[in-house]
């Protein structure tokens, strides 16, 4: 099947995808909050911002205006059903970490093919539609990580944007050889895979080391 023909079909699994990966960014994000003690209207806060802030960038950047989840009411509901879940049932959740790690892997592997069948589908280029999904998988994430008080994961942790790159290069590659449910399921699978393994077993890019201390610099 050409390229062309499997981006025409691939709407009603993304809708699902969109769906799964908003609920599961803000539940994540919802938890960090409750990790933060933020009372309920921070909760709320961060859980939407993580589940929609990934595609909000990526819609500023290429123009899609106005961005996707103010015209589309189920984004919203998403983050919401994400919020309400988290809020009643948090007091479950024994290993809080274990948890936002999960919810976040989810996301990010569920976003990260969205955003390229978005890139896709506004015609760019492979390397550009691989860029907008890491956008799409990482960013909320990162804004979760600022407004929580933790530096971002994205930056100096296990492979995350990585992980993301890595599924996005398998889902283009796969996508003219299986069918296109495969492909994303393949590449949502191994995302989520690379990000648990990074963390259980500490796996992470080399890090810079300049000698100085931060009292040290001056700008």
């Amino acid at each position: 099947m050409a390229l062309d023909e499997i981006i025409r079909h691939g709407f009603e699994f993304i809708t699902l995808i969109e769906i799964i990966g908003t609920f599961a960014f803000a539940v994540s994000g919802a938890i960090a909050a409750i990790k933060s003690r933020y009372d309920l209207f921070g909760v709320l806060v961060l859980a939407f911002v993580t589940a929609i802030g990934g595609g909000t960038i990526r819609d500023l950047l290429i123009g899609n205006l106005p961005v996707s989840w103010l015209t589309n009411s189920i984004a919203i509901w998403s983050a919401i059903g994400g919020f309400i879940l988290t809020v009643i049932f948090h007091k479950w959740f024994k290993e809080i970490q274990s948890w936002i790690l999960f919810f976040d892997a989810a996301g990010l592997g569920l976003f990260t093919v969205m955003g390229i069948q978005v890139g896709l589908n506004a015609d760019m280029g492979i390397g550009i539609s691989i860029t907008l999904g890491t956008i799409t998988g990482c960013f909320g994430g990162v804004i979760r990580d600022v407004l929580s008080g933790s530096r971002p994961l994205i930056f100096h942790k296990e492979l995350y944007a990585t992980a993301s790159v890595f599924g996005g290069l398998l889902y283009v590659a796969l996508l003219t050889q299986i069918q296109e449910f495969w492909a994303q399921i393949f590449a949502i699978l191994t995302v989520i895979g690379i990000r648990i393994a990074a963390y259980h077993f500490h796996l992470r890019l080399p890090k810079f080391s300049s000698g100085l201390s931060k009292d040290s610099l001056d700008y």
